[in-house]
């Protein structure tokens, strides 16, 4: 059977500037939030592509909720221009984006015995705590991400830096459950 993930948050980091003066792009940004006694950065959202950023200072901003790579970058050029607009000088013309992690989701179509998997897997890269969260975390090495397994058959893939890390952390997961006949 074939399993697909659905990317639900790209989170992006960025330079765009040397510095910022946050309190004069909360005047200009209609939306933008920002109370430096709450928390040292400027809240900023915009619908298209849908994401929220956090702008610092330092000039450095972190785009989140993008559901895609390509719209994270997007996000992240359409706010240098909106900057741009509201009078920020120097604002990095092409601002190299780091993509700091994404996360996915899937469904494995099946209900499945978390303390099975424990005991199959052993406790080398494992979790299971169910008094204190209801899933099963598992920590893989190549790709270095963390997938929270429920009893339902629904999986967080989290930690890729790629699409493609997510994809791969699947398919680690399913052969590894196809190998120990937990899909049916």
């Amino acid at each position: 059977m074939e399993y697909t993930i659905t990317i639900e948050n790209v989170v992006a980091s960025t330079t765009l500037a040397e510095e910022f003066d946050l309190q004069k792009i909360e005047a200009g940004l209609e939306r933008a939030e920002y109370n430096k006694a709450k928390f040292p950065g400027l809240v900023y959202r915009i619908e298209s592509p849908k994401a929220a950023f956090l702008i610092f200072t330092s000039g450095k901003v972190v785009c989140t909720g993008a559901k895609t790579v390509k719209n994270a970058n997007m996000a992240i050029i359409n706010l240098a221009n909106t900057l741009r607009s509201i009078g920020c000088e120097k604002i990095n013309p092409e601002p190299e984006v780091h993509i700091q992690n994404i996360v996915a989701t899937a469904d494995l179509e099946t209900n499945l015995n978390l303390n099975t998997i424990v005991i199959a897997f052993g406790m080398e890269n494992v979790e299971y705590e169910p008094e204190v969260f209801p899933g099963l975390v598992y920590r893989l090495g190549d790709p270095k991400i963390v997938v929270l397994i429920f009893s339902s058959g629904k999986l967080v893939i989290t930690g890729g830096k790629s699409p493609e890390d997510c994809e791969k952390g699947l398919q680690v997961i399913k052969k590894e459950f196809d190998n120990l006949g937990l899909l049916y």
